[in-house]
């Protein structure tokens, strides 16, 4: 079947009658916009405009789009295979990928679970922690995390991810009860507070023997707030699990593979998980894959346990196809090109978005690795927002009080000033705020 390059109105009409977008009203629907085709770091809408993208894909597309080496990574292995079951059966792709990953992740990370979504890679890394308890004889059942953070959609994500202060509130009930800290108050950038973990430490204290792990995004709360703590929280907690002998998992589904000026967030205090949780930009944003890592004594723990294996096997788990473009996307990686990217990001971004804390409607600017945030003191009204940033010509998705940029990496200096203008204008306009 070939595409047209231009959606009629009839198809716009079936879109917003039939099609359900993520976190959107079948009964209010946002507007939409049609895409033809992306190349580089720009989305050509099918009515012709060309749109900087400052979104990398909800922050997978850390090359772009289109790049000739991914797409001809893709294009050899599906004239070979592009997907076959991954019980009983293994493949070149696979392998290869597992061995970049093993290389390139803390050296006690060892065993590699190959999945398809990052809810998936942390209902994985939760399942393990559990699994890894009942092996032991022991019932821990719960996990300790920090309120504002995200770590998916499905229901065991969900139940770490904050319940009162999120998207997933509705769920409460539901869902099984966790425990949650304060979120960290301790700013990336600013002063180590030691009260700031007085919370923290006596939940753990309190609740040491029902814990099977501790859950975190390390120094950057994605989706729950875009809020960038201080790594001295990471050397406390590795500390106090170790003395506890409690499982650290690490989400680093948004912030693997550079996004922080760092190749995975932990190393920003030099620490390692005993469960890590990949996904997002493994593929280079082209087709969806995720990883979990553990240490080889989790995975010997849980394998010698009653099951005798892990209990977990999603149909496209190891996909060919998908693996084959996360090699590439990790040996684009491995050229170390990235370092200097983001590093060219980060103070761009830092020097134009400085304006946007003169206006009323702000209430903080912070800028970390190849991210940019923009808090706001009134929810930002999602429509009027999105039309003005289309008509400035660039795509930003902003949601709840945050106006964020996390770009390609191959971005050039003109098309993010392009993006970071269109965001200091934005905020400066009372009608893109609901009062």
């Amino acid at each position: 079947m070939v595409y047209k390059s231009i959606m009629t109105q009839d198809d716009l009409a079936f879109d917003r009658q039939h099609i359900w977008h993520p976190y959107t009203s079948m009964t209010r629907p946002l507007p939409v916009y049609p895409v033809a085709s992306a190349h580089g770091c720009e989305l050509q809408l099918a009515s012709g405009e060309r749109l900087v993208d400052g979104m990398s894909s909800w922050w997978a597309a850390i090359h772009g789009y289109n790049h000739p080496r991914l797409n001809a990574a893709m294009q050899a292995q599906i004239a070979k295979m592009s997907h076959v079951m991954f019980g009983g059966i293994t493949h070149q792709p696979a392998v290869d990928l597992c061995r970049r990953l093993v290389a390139m992740t803390p050296s006690a990370l060892e065993c590699v679970f190959l999945a398809d979504t990052g809810s998936v890679a942390v209902e994985v890394a939760m399942k393990m922690a559990l699994q890894y308890w009942h092996a032991k004889g022991e019932a821990r059942r719960r996990f300790l995390t920090f309120r504002n953070g995200y770590h998916g959609d499905t229901f065991g994500a969900m139940s770490v991810c904050d319940p009162d202060n999120s998207m997933h509130s509705l769920w409460k009930g539901y869902l099984p009860e966790n425990l949650f800290a304060p979120a960290p108050q301790s700013r990336f950038d600013g002063e180590w507070d030691e009260a700031d973990m007085v919370s923290f430490a006596r939940l753990m204290a309190a609740h040491r023997h029902e814990i099977a792990a501790v859950i975190l995004e390390p120094v950057i709360q994605g989706a729950g707030g875009m809020r960038f703590y201080h790594p001295e929280w990471l050397k406390r907690l590795r500390k106090m699990c170790d003395r506890e002998g409690i499982l650290l998992i690490a989400d680093e589904i948004a912030t693997g593979f550079g996004r922080t000026g760092k190749l995975f967030a932990c190393e920003h205090a030099g620490i390692a998980p005993d469960i890590l949780c990949l996904g997002k930009a493994l593929t280079g944003g082209t087709l969806t894959l995720s990883a979990t890592l553990t240490t080889r004594q989790v995975a010997e723990t849980i394998s010698d346990g009653e099951a005798g294996c892990f209990m977990h096997g999603p149909t496209f788990m190891g996909n060919p196809l998908a693996c084959a473009v996360a090699n590439e996307s990790l040996a684009i990686l491995e050229s170390g090109e990235w370092q200097s990217q983001v590093a060219a990001i980060e103070a761009q971004l830092k020097a134009e978005l400085a304006a946007a804390a003169a206006s009323e409607f702000v209430a903080d600017v912070r800028v970390l690795g190849a991210t940019g945030v923009v808090e706001t003191s009134l929810p930002v009204n999602m429509a009027a927002l999105q039309r003005f940033f289309v008509e400035r010509g660039v795509w930003v998705r902003p949601f709840g009080r945050l106006i964020y940029l996390m770009p390609p990496y191959i971005i050039d200096s003109a098309q993010l000033t392009r993006l970071t203008r269109a965001v200091t204008e934005a905020v400066n306009i009372p009608e893109h705020f609901v009062s």
